[in-house]
């Protein structure tokens, strides 16, 4: 290894073990979902430098400034509070971004929050070119050549033509003779897995609890994109109905209408049903809301829809209740009361972002 990459790869661990110390502080602050592009993200880390000696000002009291007395106190340096004092020359403390993958990223979350590796249920077979080659075909790179079957090609073509000579055999093989290994695909199971998002857009929701929800669906994203290879994530709003959105649509709406939770429900039903089936599909539901349903009723039929209709077909379902001044937290004490004892419903209160850590290890730490 040449010592560049090793002074390279030291200063990656510096900077993983930077990111771990601090990985509380990314789980309950926005700062990583605008810098999330593809399959890395800028992680913003205060710069790192090399320890190093700084003189100080000679016009100073202090150690090595005159012979002092017992009980003198050492100057701080003259630094005063921020915004004070005339305009200076000295470098402010900037801040570098290092780019990490998100599988990486998901390797820290795990650890941090002790999750266990996620148990597939549902499996499709798909075509993959994976395996040995065990074809033959008649194109392909000179460094598939297939020689034997090549020269076996070239032998009949010139048998056929009557150019063979038994005293003299030669065969001189021609584009047309040439033959090229290859590999035919074959049906392997895949472990796929869906997202289902579902938040309650009403007036009650505001700008902090959206705010905590896209949080939480960045690192649930995160996580499950390390467990399989093809995770697709489907965003739901509702208020009173229900509605498919994309990413951007899904943390800015806001609505001013009731909510009626079932309506998100029966939307999160009908798509598991016409493009999710259960035999295929990993499917994991979140819904996210403060609260507030529009009637007991409604309640009522919520719960009858996920006893008989969508706990059956999903791996877990889990619900966060996030804190607002105007949601008065009922559904949550439903839920809990309608599947006491059913390891299949989790439910999280999120009052304030620091409790995000707590909801993350609720809702991942079965690893179902």
């Amino acid at each position: 290894m040449f010592r560049i990459e090793a002074d390279r790869e030291r200063f990656r661990e510096i900077v993983r073990g930077r990111i771990r110390s601090d990985l509380r502080r990314y789980l309950s602050t926005p700062e990583l979902l605008a810098k999330h592009a593809g399959k890395t993200v800028s992680v913003p880390l205060p710069q790192i430098e090399l320890p190093h000696f700084e003189f100080a000002n000679e016009d100073d009291d202090g150690v090595g400034q005159g012979q002092g007395a017992r009980g003198d106190a050492l100057s701080e340096g003259g630094e005063g509070e921020p915004g004070e004092g005339a305009a200076g020359n000295a470098n402010a403390e900037h801040a570098v971004e290092v780019e990490v993958e998100l599988e990486e990223l998901a390797e820290m979350l795990g650890r941090e929050l002790g999750l266990p590796h996620v148990e597939p249920r549902g499996r499709r077979e798909i075509e993959s070119d994976a395996g040995r080659y065990n074809g033959v075909r008649s194109s392909g790179p000179d460094s598939l050549r297939h020689f034997r079957r090549t020269f076996r090609s070239a032998l009949r073509r010139t048998i056929a033509s009557g150019q063979w000579d038994p005293e003299h055999p030669r065969v001189v093989p021609q584009r047309e003779d040439f033959r090229f290994k290859s590999r035919r695909p074959a049906p392997v199971p895949d472990s796929s897995a869906v997202v289902f998002h579902m938040m309650d857009v009403s007036g009650s929701m505001g700008r902090e609890q959206k705010e905590i929800v896209r949080i939480e669906a960045f690192w649930i994203d995160t996580w499950l994109r390390s467990q399989y290879r093809n995770l697709e994530v489907v965003y739901l709003v509702h208020d009173a109905t229900a509605k498919q959105v994309d990413h951007d649509t899904f943390f800015h709406l806001r609505e001013s209408g009731g909510t009626r939770i079932s309506s998100a429900y029966e939307l999160c039903l009908d798509l598991i049903r016409s493009r999710y089936p259960a035999d295929e599909w990993n499917i994991y539901p979140f819904h996210y809301s403060d609260g507030d349903n529009w009637s007991a009723r409604d309640t009522e039929r919520c719960v009858s829809l996920l006893r008989d209709e969508l706990l059956p077909r999903v791996n877990q379902f889990c619900y966060g209740q996030v804190r607002s001044a105007y949601g008065s937290g009922q559904f949550k004490k439903d839920l809990d009361h309608a599947f006491l004892g059913d390891d299949r419903v989790v439910t999280t209160n999120v009052a304030e972002r620091d409790e995000i850590a707590d909801t993350l290890r609720a809702f991942l730490g079965a690893g179902r």
